[in-house]
């Protein structure tokens, strides 16, 4: 569930037209660019982006950019992407870091459906002018490159179908290679990157019942283990991606100094999603409502950005 509260009906002309006043003159006035961008979905914002090119021969991406700042800035652009869009950025941000965030590369190809996926890989084509898997290769190393250029390159079956018969070998095997260590085995990539969620499930589920406890915690290792982390994020994002966002969420609110990038990530790609759910989980695990931890720990109007977006009424 959503937590987007958006009009069905809106005029993307009147839309661009407070965002042209909000942006003219001296100052901006955030709250009008909040109180439009905040409260439209994916289709109503590119209709607006389009109505503000026309009207007025620019580009309102470039334009926000260059009116906003800070986190905020960053969240208002993030946002107004189209979803494919910002999770082309999103990747080849998280591939372009010194040591880059290879969670970022999973969460993306383990969380959206396959469809979803293709259109993140064609965005990044016609982006970047490379391929995502050509720069995830070009970013990594050894086992990790082995595995995510595998899940970027996944184009899964996505229906309900399960075959047991399959989940209980396949659970054996991930059990067998556990068990030796050999977390690098071609066959743990193999069936992480190419079986369906479902049936993916049904073989963690069968793992469970068979040796009493989940396959990510018989992969707790060395925590400078980089592939193994990579796994073991392989593994949540797949068999249970709400929990896994409310585990990014609960970590980047937790440390010391907000993690503002992956808050921002969570909150802008799941609103229209399943962030309702997500919050859900975050209230009974810490006893605190998300938007009480947000609002605590961010300030102005990137607080109130993300606020909006988490359903707060104005």
């Amino acid at each position: 569930m959503a937590t987007l509260i958006a009009p069905e009906h809106t005029s993307a002309v009147e839309d661009a037209e407070k965002l042209q006043k909000a942006c003219k003159g001296w100052g901006t006035d955030e709250k009008a660019i909040i109180s439009v961008l905040g409260h439209r979905n994916a289709v109503q914002r590119k209709q607006i982006r389009l109505a503000y090119e026309d009207l007025y021969q620019e580009d309102l991406i470039k334009r926000l950019e260059s009116e906003l700042s800070g986190d905020f800035e960053k969240a208002v652009y993030r946002w107004i992407l189209d979803p494919a869009d910002r999770d082309a950025v999103l990747a080849n941000v998280a591939i372009k870091k010194l040591s880059p965030d290879h969670h970022v590369i999973v969460e993306i190809s383990c969380t959206r459906s396959p469809e979803e996926l293709l259109a993140v890989r064609r965005a990044y084509q016609a982006r970047y002018k490379h391929s995502l898997e050509e720069d995830v290769a070009a970013h990594t190393k050894g086992d990790t490159r082995k595995l995510l250029v595998a899940l970027v390159s996944a184009f899964r079956y996505d229906g309900e179908e399960i075959n047991t018969r399959v989940a209980n070998s396949e659970a054996k095997i991930l059990h067998e290679a556990v068990k030796d260590k050999e977390f690098n085995h071609e066959e743990i990539i193999r069936i992480l990157s190419t079986r369906s969620k479902m049936q993916l499930m049904a073989t963690f589920n069968r793992y469970r019942d068979d040796h009493g406890t989940t396959i990510t915690k018989n992969l707790e290792g060395d925590s400078g283990d980089e592939f193994l982390k990579t796994l073991r994020t392989t593994i949540r994002c797949l068999n249970d991606p709400k929990k896994y966002f409310e585990k990014v969420l609960r970590n980047s609110i937790r440390r010391v100094g907000t993690d503002e990038d992956a808050l921002t990530r969570v909150i802008v790609t799941r609103a229209e999603k399943d962030l309702k759910d997500v919050k859900e989980l975050y209230y009974k695990r810490n006893s605190v409502p998300l938007d009480q931890a947000v609002a605590k720990d961010t300030t102005g109007d990137y607080k109130a950005l993300l606020l909006t977006l988490l359903g707060k009424e104005d």
